[in-house]
């Protein structure tokens, strides 16, 4: 018994001041025990959105489900003494999904087929999908200081970006239709951006900038001006 004391004894001695040290109190939000002059804020993000098309063509619409998730590193290279104004750079992975009913195919002589379906055409899916990856850039203010990491925050910028695959899927009974090449898709995308809030959750936006496809029309002769407006939540963190 004389030696289970000791030795819960020893590890009480031992891990006494671990325990107080990790048990410090962080009271609204900042810690006075650790300054760091040179600190840099929200360098790692990870969103979801809700996808939107504001400019479709005529009797188009969204159908099933629109959204996308996004992840990414920021270089947060603050511009002022205080250190809430920065710039940052960085670079990022977008997948983005969007649920509508435009049909998207191709004819006898590989022609891409863009058709707005009637509200009679039964089918079970219609989504066209993309995953890029992402040169963001911003411009950022934010209410924090060396030992706050509680803060409001406003950042707007652009991103830059690349999609490397994309693919219109069509299901119905008995059919199926996919679609990994269409000439018209144009892979280079641009968009600008706003994030705001306060703390873990921020409201995040994007606006396309660039259509999704170049020279497209629909079998009526409607031009396909296609751009996405995402809005959701953004996370950073470190």
């Amino acid at each position: 018994m004389d030696t289970l004391l000791k030795l819960r004894n020893f590890w009480l001695i031992l891990f006494l001041p671990v325990m107080v040290f990790s048990q410090e109190e962080v009271i609204d939000g900042t810690n006075e025990s650790y300054a760091d002059l040179k600190y840099r804020e929200d360098q790692f993000y990870f969103g979801i959105t809700y996808n939107l098309i504001p400019n479709s063509p005529p009797g188009m619409s969204s159908r099933g489900l629109s959204g996308g998730l996004q992840i990414g590193f920021l270089r947060d290279m603050p511009i002022n003494e205080r250190r809430n104004i920065a710039v940052a750079v960085g670079l990022g992975l977008t997948y983005d999904q969007f649920g509508q009913n435009l049909f998207i195919g191709e004819d006898a002589e590989g022609n891409t087929i863009f058709n707005v379906l009637d509200s009679d055409v039964d089918y079970t899916q219609n989504r066209f999908g993309m995953a890029m990856v992402e040169i963001p850039l911003e411009f950022r203010w934010r209410t924090s200081t060396p030992t706050e990491y509680r803060f409001w925050r406003i950042y707007a910028g652009a991103r830059i970006g690349y999609a490397y695959w994309h693919k219109a899927t069509f299901k119905q009974p008995g059919n199926n239709v996919n679609q990994t090449k269409i000439s018209e898709f144009d892979p280079v995308r641009v968009s600008a951006t706003l994030s705001f809030g306060y703390n873990t959750f921020n409201f995040f936006a994007a606006y396309s900038l660039s259509p999704f496809f170049k020279d497209a029309y629909t079998i009526e002769g409607d031009k396909i001006d296609l751009r996405s407006l995402k809005v959701g939540l953004m996370f950073y963190i470190l």
